[in-house]
């Protein structure tokens, strides 16, 4: 596969993009359709490629219309009736799944591909960012933007490593050959592709089997998962106080997180997490752990990355931080699955212990509020206040009945409310709240910006 040019069907995907500037700085023209504009695709445009925003022909660049020399690489999100995707297929271009691609880097390198439910954008920017701080660094495709480098991609033109954000959503990480795999959660999601549970769990062990036999596989304690590793695979267990990677003596204060990591044979004391929030340790374990078994981590790389590691854009990212015991904060966080909702809450509750939360949900997918409402409701009643706002449908039509109404009468709390996107800002900026969280993997992350600037013209 060595194409003259690539065009993107769903180009303003995260991970789509992180293709896009892959295949941009090997110089190969570039050009996409995406819905709607966003600043992603504002940043691809000025990078170099050309992205439309109408759903036909005429906005194909004319090279892109020849079979001959043209990859197309395009998103399941992106529905099959999409005009250019239809012609592509029609017309017997050479048409992958971006999951295939991230497969063929796979298979030219020594891939760290990180899976699960929740908690692999974070660990495997981690685990970018320590390769990157070391002399070894590698290529990264990400599913989020990694502050401090402004990018969803790293690149090496030396580094026989890279690192993958494997994507369970339409088995795309079955795509992959990891040289070394980690899974850090298998809570079901997606059961609109999956069904149940247990095709849910079938999926990742199958994904384990795919592991190449000189490489390793490293679960978080306590899955309900039976892996499937080919022979020769090294398996290990990571987590919070066991596993054989661990962290130890965890010690929290005044803002700041220590722990020592604990690996077979030894411990690296006093490492600092650069983004001190409770669930962190878990991915920092996860992170190091898949470093150390490329033999490339000293303790002096351990203890500088993670100390330095700058946290992914909407992975538990503040926007207000005002100092003193009466200080607001504005976080917005990527949660869209009722366990990580759980998790941010009890973050947030760990950071300002006795202050009064307010959270903010954007629900993501019709699909996920119905199957999961329940969850939701409970994680969402661990808040004092709590903003709901409309379904963000993203690839999917609306379904009959489900709205964020079914989540929102089950709530048990009181001081609960259901708008709009569009009213959010001027609803927070007439409530007195202490600590807002934003949650969802929907767009109300664009109205935080606007929230906080809104404050500080009134003050």
């Amino acid at each position: 596969m060595n194409p003259e040019r690539v065009y993107f069907v769903g180009i303003g995907g995260i991970g789509m993009a992180a293709l896009a500037r892959y295949y941009m700085s090997l110089g190969l023209p570039v050009a996409g359709y995406d819905r709607t504009p966003t600043p992603l695709t504002a940043e691809l445009e000025a990078e170099g490629a050309a992205v439309s925003f109408a759903d036909s022909m005429d906005a194909v660049p004319e090279a892109f219309r020849r079979a001959e020399g043209t990859l197309v690489v395009y998103t399941p999100a992106v529905p099959a009736s999409n005009v250019p995707l239809s012609f592509f297929r029609s017309e017997g271009f050479d048409v992958r799944k971006r999951a295939y691609v991230l497969g063929q880097v796979t298979r030219s390198s020594k891939g760290l591909c990180f899976a699960g439910t929740h908690g692999k954008t974070t660990t495997s920017s981690m685990a970018a960012h320590v390769l990157h701080s070391g002399d070894t660094g590698c290529n990264a495709f990400l599913g989020g933007i990694l502050k401090g480098y402004n990018s969803n991609l790293m690149l090496s033109a030396t580094s026989p490593y890279s690192v993958i954000e494997a994507d369970e959503y339409d088995r795309s990480f079955h795509q992959l050959t990891p040289y070394i795999a980690v899974i850090t959660a298998t809570d079901p999601d997606h059961l609109d592709i999956y069904g149940t549970e247990e095709a849910y769990l079938e999926s990742f062990a199958h994904f384990t089997s795919l592991i190449r036999p000189d490489g390793a596989l490293v679960v978080h304690t306590g899955l309900k998962l039976v892996p499937r590793p080919a022979e020769g695979v090294r398996v290990y267990t990571y987590g919070r106080g066991d596993g054989d990677f661990h962290a130890a003596n965890v010690r929290t204060g005044d803002g700041t997180i220590f722990f020592d990591f604990v690996y077979p044979g030894g411990v690296m004391t006093d490492i600092e997490l650069g983004v001190p929030v409770d669930v962190n340790v878990d991915n920092a374990v996860a992170a190091l752990a898949a470093v150390w078994l490329t033999g490339t981590l000293t303790e002096e790389l351990a203890r500088k990355a993670i100390s330095t590691y700058p946290g992914v854009e909407r992975r538990f990212e503040f926007h207000l931080k005002e100092k003193g015991p009466a200080g607001r904060a504005v976080i917005d966080d990527y949660a869209h699955h009722p366990d990580e909702l759980r998790r941010s809450i009890e973050s947030v509750r760990a950071l300002y212990p006795g202050r009064r939360l307010t959270v903010a949900f954007q629900p993501h997918l019709y699909t996920r509020t119905r199957d999961f409402a329940p969850e939701f409701a409970e994680a969402l009643s661990m808040a004092d206040e709590v903003l709901l706002i409309d379904i963000y449908p993203a690839r999917e039509e609306p379904i009959e009945g489900v709205t964020s109404k079914i989540i929102f009468d089950r709530i048990k709390i009181d001081d609960k409310v259901m708008i709009s996107k569009e009213d959010f800002v001027g609803t927070m900026k007439n409530r007195n709240f202490e600590i807002l969280l934003t949650v969802g993997a929907g767009d109300l992350s664009f109205e935080v910006p606007r929230l906080v600037k809104e404050i500080a013209t009134d003050e």
